[in-house]
């Protein structure tokens, strides 16, 4: 499949960048998850089940020291989310949950009160709740059959934000404009649509990656109605000539600006055949000797034409690559190899990137 990407439109400055401190932040917590149909962990095997579900039922006022017991309805499970920027106290939140037991599936489980923590080891959020698993698991005594990943569900709403970020944003002066692809020529254009949006000295860009913005220049009541302006400007961005491959369902991406000089490719394809076919060899009956198996291999070498020497004229716009590419006829797993060579010649003029 020879796919081409169409050619760049203005696109909502929100799409381009990433504002400074209006960010999600990961949350990650321990927890337990109970009510499982005979498919949770094996005690023996993942003891640290069993010290959180001690932990759990203490806290309850459930003595237990000393006591034995091997449940196989509850499992050890690692639960994660993302907290939102601006995010406020009783907000919802949506978790995974992911087992990091032996357990055989989630599914009907009910997760137990877990915090979650951020990086700085604080926690934000609470989650509890049933789980939605995405798998289904089916086992007899000769066969089992899995669908999807039973091990790991969702919990809409799961959590609720219990503390907020500490971040001062109405109390901005300057704020940060971060690429999501750093170009120079996408960030000067972001600062001329930005001072002409203003009709003043606003934006400032200081590397391809980053744009100053001064908020006092806006002349807003407050950074907020300043990002509200901004963020829908549109900006036409400029991308890089590349040509991205995946090998292994053989499709290719080319970007608008790929160029290819005048080429001459010759393609063909070398089959090597190699087939075993043992004998065995048994004695006569009641006569003496050993049953032997003697080797039988087959090799072959089919050697197919190909496409000859082919000429790839020079491109100067996208359509007349793909033009000159498909011109060759030949099938996108070759097409690849073609590619490949066309850029070690240095007649491939954009960046290879192969998946």
């Amino acid at each position: 499949m020879l796919v081409t990407a169409a050619g760049a439109s203005p696109v909502r400055l929100k799409d381009l960048v990433e504002f400074d401190g209006v960010r999600t932040n990961d949350l990650v917590g321990y927890g337990l998850v109970v009510g499982l149909n005979g498919t949770g962990d094996g005690l023996r095997n993942s003891p640290f089940t069993e010290e959180i579900m001690v932990n759990i039922l203490e806290r309850l006022g459930v003595n237990v020291t000393g006591e034995q017991f091997r449940p196989n309805n509850v499992a050890a499970v690692l639960v994660t989310a993302r907290l939102p920027p601006f995010s406020r106290a009783g907000s919802p939140l949506d978790v995974t949950v992911s087992a990091i037991g032996d357990a055989d599936s989630l599914l009907g489980g009910t997760l137990i009160m877990t915090p979650l923590n951020a990086a700085d080891g604080d926690i934000y959020a609470v989650a509890q709740g049933t789980i939605i698993a995405g798998g289904v698991a089916v086992e007899g005594d000769g066969a089992a059959v899995v669908q999807g990943v039973p091990t790991s569900g969702t919990i809409p709403s799961g959590a609720t934000v219990e503390r907020e970020v500490d971040f001062d944003f109405s109390g901005l002066t300057t704020l940060r404009l971060a690429l999501r692809t750093p170009d120079f020529t996408t960030a000067g254009r972001i600062e001329s649509a930005i001072n002409q949006t203003f009709g003043g000295h606003v934006a400032t860009m200081t590397d391809a990656g980053t744009v100053h913005i001064d908020i006092r220049a806006t002349h807003t009541p407050s950074p907020a109605h300043a990002l509200g302006r901004i963020e829908n400007i549109m900006v036409e961005p400029e991308r890089r000539a590349r040509v991205v491959v995946d090998q292994s369902s053989g499709t290719i991406v080319m970007g608008e600006d790929v160029r290819i000089s005048r080429v001459a490719v010759s393609q063909g394809n070398l089959t090597l055949r190699i087939q075993e076919a043992p004998v065995v060899v048994q004695p006569n009956p009641f006569a003496p000797g050993e049953t032997v198996v003697l080797p039988r291999t087959q090799v072959g070498i089919e050697d197919e034409p190909g496409i000859g020497l082919a000429e790839v004229p020079g491109g100067t716009s996208l359509s007349e690559v793909v033009a000159g590419l498909n011109a060759l006829g030949v099938a996108p797993r070759d097409m690849i190899d073609i590619l490949k060579s066309i850029k070690a010649s240095g007649a491939l003029h954009a960046e290879f990137i192969v998946r």
